[in-house]
């Protein structure tokens, strides 16, 4: 298993402008483009080629590296070795990370955060789409995999509880293709391919998949076999890159998923009753809980297009990037009504667009600067069609139901700027300090000056201790923020408890983050680490209705802190790694969205910190493999105390402990390789629940899977 866990520490600069930083790009830049004298003898070959590729790849890491926060690392062969492999969802492969517990949706949460993870393409930064349970992005275009988590260094903005650095797969590096199917329990079937080549100086990559399964969205029963569950899911990515010469390159990426998503029925509910204690008035509809149709389509487009340039001292990248994304949430009407008292189709879409650019600059031996600016224009819409009863001033229904539509459009601007300075002290010290400020403009304008620094000191080559303090600024949301009016919904079965509702604001926090790494012996390391994080307006979300779509609101203070451990051992064919992490999340007075409570919980945490519903006190991975020839077995497992439940999330869920296991052979098969393999997935067969229902902002009850037999063929050519 090739994981990796490890403080970045790199080369570091002084303290010149802005002004110098990018006057010394301009004009690197122009001597840069000077084009040589030609050669009699002018002949590229393949090595050539990948060399070249090779050297930009490591320049365009060095313009935004990670810089003393804490890094782990997956590559190919880590994800082979862990259940599904390259099939398995992104999100199942983050939670064999430290610190990553696990949610229902598809959702993680990094060292007790709310989503607020920052996902990168080859250093672009992805921008947000709607949140739901679809897992847009594929393992097997994955080259590289880093999370980055801690006191981040000054380029990294807006989301901050982890940072996931994903580096393609590459048509340059990696020539041919290949075609593979995967399947199993639950009715799975998943035919993909990929494919990747190219020319002397264009390379490009291919990979797309199918995915039809009846296990689309977490069980809210503990029955083996979901009710109303399947979904069909299509994702497809490209790349392509063109070498100008040995210091610059343009490349393009893009990105398509679409996916249709059952809602999961819980058999044998009770009818819905309204305010008096009556069932809602359907005349002699009687409906079954088991019968319901409610679905939910997503999907998501996005692309990118980058010029790169590597000459001498300077190293830059200036990229384009767009993206859409949209989810339309379909209710059962005549179900919906009987058992809620309302029924909403939910279809909301955000398109978002902009520019990032980053440099660095050698200005001596021990100092390196950085700098860059990202700005994107967002526009988010939003449209429901919500069918309701009217009633009394008890609640009770006065009358046959009637449909109330809403419709909203909001535009955003989100901007941040940042200098920062590598300063490498002699031999064992690397101080990286600098600063940020960003700029929000949506619902209210924000901004903040965000000072960062890190320290990492190499006590020994085996041994490194690190220390940092990161400002942060987390604005919520755009997409998610509800753009209704409270008061239309008065006096019909959807009205709120709660009539005023503050507007949702930027997340500001203090984060402290310290730790050690040690190399016991040769392929055994061990990380420890620790961190702090003070909050105002402590950002969280929940979901608040039938539509699996978040909703954002404020805590007026929150706090979250804890600590990890980290275990490697590598040695010839065997691999391991044991991830365990100890974390409380806390908030109290919500001041934002306060319309979605109810007043005796909203007097309650006005009072006293509450748990986040997503706060989980330890959280553990682990795993093994072993390679001889060309056979694998691996097996790992996944470790959570639960989740919290109840009012004001004050109780907690049990705790669960599910074991995987698998084996993978290879067989030549005339010039290419056939790989045969099986995946045991929950193989002690544990019942374990996720949410029951309860809590602040949970909607529903959702179950892990239950045990699974997969299968996969996956010819290399």
């Amino acid at each position: 298993m090739s994981f990796s866990y490890r403080f970045s520490a790199h080369r570091w600069v002084a303290q010149p402008s802005f002004v110098v930083f990018f006057a010394s790009l301009i004009s690197r830049a122009e001597s840069a483009n000077t084009p040589p004298t030609p050669s009699a003898t002018n002949v590229v070959t393949t090595i050539e080629k990948v060399t070249v590729v090779g050297h930009l790849d490591e320049a365009r890491e060095q313009i935004v590296p990670s810089l003393g926060a804490s890094s782990y690392v997956f590559t190919p062969e880590s994800i082979q070795t862990q259940a599904a492999g390259a099939n398995a969802s992104f999100n199942q492969v983050l939670l064999r990370a430290p610190g990553v517990a696990q949610d229902s949706f598809g959702q993680v949460h990094v060292r007790g955060e709310h989503a607020n993870l920052q996902y990168r393409i080859n250093d672009i930064e992805l921008p947000e789409g709607i949140s739901g349970f679809g897992q847009e992005l594929d393992a097997r275009f994955i080259d590289r995999v880093e999370l980055l988590t801690g006191a981040l260094p000054a380029q990294y903005g807006f989301r901050t509880a982890g940072v996931v650095d994903i580096h393609t797969q590459s048509g340059a590096l990696k020539q041919g293709g290949a075609v593979a199917l995967y399947g199993g329990s639950y009715d799975t079937i998943r035919p993909s391919f990929e494919y990747g080549g190219g020319t002397n100086k264009v390379s490009y990559y291919l990979t797309g998949s199918y995915l039809h399964t009846g296990l689309g969205i977490e069980n809210p029963t503990s029955l083996a076999k979901p009710v109303h569950d399947d979904s069909d899911q299509y994702r497809l990515f490209g790349l392509v890159s063109d070498v100008i010469d040995d210091s610059r390159r343009i490349s393009g990426l893009f990105g398509v998923s679409y996916a249709d998503f059952e809602i999961p029925n819980n058999p044998g509910q009770s009818a819905g009753l309204d305010g008096a204690g009556n069932p809602w008035p359907l005349g002699s509809f009687q409906g079954d809980s088991a019968r319901l149709n409610e679905t939910q389509t997503e999907q998501n487009y996005y692309g990118a297009l980058a010029y790169q340039q590597s000459a001498g001292q300077l190293d830059f990248q200036v990229a384009a990037f767009g993206r859409y994304s949209g989810t339309l949430f379909r209710p059962d009407p005549l179900g919906d009504l009987y058992f809620n008292g309302v029924a909403s189709r939910v279809d909301r879409s955000i398109a978002s667009g902009g520019v990032e650019a980053d440099g660095k600059l050698d200005l001596a031996e021990s100092h390196t600067l950085r700098g860059g600016a990202t700005v994107t224009r967002q526009w988010s819409r939003s449209q429901s069609v919500t069918t309701v009863f009217p009633v009394d001033a008890n609640g009770a229904a006065t009358g046959l139901p009637f449909a109330l539509d809403e419709s909203g459009r909001k535009n955003g601007l989100l901007a941040g700027a940042y200098l920062q300075d590598e300063w490498r002290i002699g031999e064992r010290f690397t101080l990286n300090f600098g600063g940020r400020f960003d700029w929000v403009s949506a619902y209210v304008d924000e901004t903040q000056l965000s000072p960062r620094v890190n320290l990492v000191y190499a006590v020994t080559d085996k041994t490194k201790l690190h220390l940092g303090y990161a400002r942060y600024f987390t604005p919520p949301p755009l997409e998610l923020v509800q753009s209704g009016t409270v008061q239309k919904f008065d006096g019909t079965s959807n009205q709120a408890e709660i009539k005023q509702s503050g507007p949702v604001r930027s997340e500001r926090s203090h984060y402290f983050d310290g730790g050690i790494s040690q190399e016991i012996v040769k392929g055994l390391e061990v990380g420890v680490n620790g961190f702090y994080k003070l909050a105002k307006e402590q950002l969280d979300e929940g979901q608040f209705g039938q539509a699996l779509i978040f909703s954002p609101f404020n805590y007026r203070e929150g706090r979250i802190y804890g600590s990890d451990v980290n275990v490697t051992y590598k040695h010839g064919g065997f691999g391991s790694f044991l991830n365990f992490a100890y974390s409380v999340a806390q908030g109290r007075d919500i001041d934002s969205g306060q319309f979605q409570f109810g007043q005796s919980e909203l007097d309650y945490i006005s009072r006293n910190y509450v748990y986040l519903d997503h706060d989980q006190r330890f959280t553990g991975s682990g795993g093994l493999s072993y390679r001889w020839g060309k056979t694998t077995v691996f097996a790992d497992g996944l470790y959570g105390s639960g989740l919290r439940y109840g009012f004001a999330n004050t109780g907690r869920l049990p705790s669960y402990f599910t074991v995987n296991m698998g084996a993978q052979h290879d067989f030549s098969v005339g010039s290419g390789e056939l790989s045969a393999r099986v995946d045991l997935i929950n193989l002690l067969d544990r019942v374990y629940e996720l949410r029951d229902g309860s809590g602040i902002g949970v909607g529903a009850p959702q179950y892990g899977a239950r045990f699974g037999v997969y299968g996969s063929v996956r010819y290399a050519f």
